[in-house]
């Protein structure tokens, strides 16, 4: 399947665009305890069905999915993370990597049962387009479940507020709320091999004073860090365009 991708469509990550190794150590560190994995089962069971990861990235959970699922397709808008998941699940044939984005998704009507999303909806305003997009491909009954980190929990929403001043966590979560989604706090933990790999994570995430606010915060090799696990599914009958 082939997408041509509008700038104007994709809000750019550079995190992961400019550091994707670095971003793999993060990836790895992110939900030591396994909650996120956990409600994520418990609100979407995805066991021998048709799974779409929306800004896939380097295909990081992918291959979790192909674990179980029927068929997995991983979108992402960015051609050299696309290369990159390739790669990663070129052994996996139950596994296609595609671009496209939030608002083009290059999958027919009514063709997928899950989609999951991971920060990638933080801002909650302005991402309807893509919520439509989705409510497309869905099959009715299909769900729709959008993870993100927590900007209102500390440690980490205080340094995400310190550099984003303008965000409002409790606005997002009214705006998720109207759109008819269930929201689940989820707590867990980063958990990183040595502290250069902890320091390298937040020097991506942050900018340089609020890192070195950060890395200062931080003991150890874990942070206590808060997710938001937001699920919708598709009315039964509900035809595209209806809602």
């Amino acid at each position: 399947m082939l997408s041509s991708v509008r700038p104007d469509d994709v809000v750019p990550s550079p995190n992961i665009w400019h550091w994707p190794e670095i971003y793999e150590t993060e990836n790895r560190a992110q939900d030591a305890d396994g909650e996120i994995w956990r409600v994520l089962a418990e609100r979407c069971d995805w066991t021998g069905r048709d799974v779409l990861d929306l800004g896939c990235g380097d295909g990081f959970h992918l291959p979790r999915f192909a674990e179980t699922a029927r068929s997995v397709v991983g979108v992402e808008p960015h051609q050299p993370l696309v290369r990159r998941a390739r790669g990663r699940v070129s052994d996996l044939p139950a596994v296609e990597v595609v671009g496209g984005s939030a608002q083009q998704i290059p999958v027919a009507d009514a063709s997928i049962d899950v989609v999951h999303a991971r920060t990638a909806y933080f801002f909650g305003p302005g991402c309807e387009p893509g919520l439509e997009e989705v409510d497309r491909v869905l099959r009715p009954g299909g769900v729709l479940a959008i993870v993100d980190l927590d900007g209102g929990t500390p440690p980490y929403g205080g340094w995400l507020r310190a550099d984003l001043p303008k965000y409002d966590p409790v606005k997002i979560e009214k705006f998720f709320a109207e759109a008819g989604f269930d929201s689940r706090a989820v707590a867990t933990r980063w958990r990183f091999e040595d502290r250069e790999s902890l320091e390298a994570v937040l020097r991506i995430e942050f900018s340089a004073p609020v890192a070195r606010r950060a890395v200062a915060e931080v003991t150890g090799l874990s942070i206590p860090v808060g997710y938001r696990v937001r699920t919708r599914s598709k009315p039964t009958g509900l035809v595209h365009g209806d809602r």
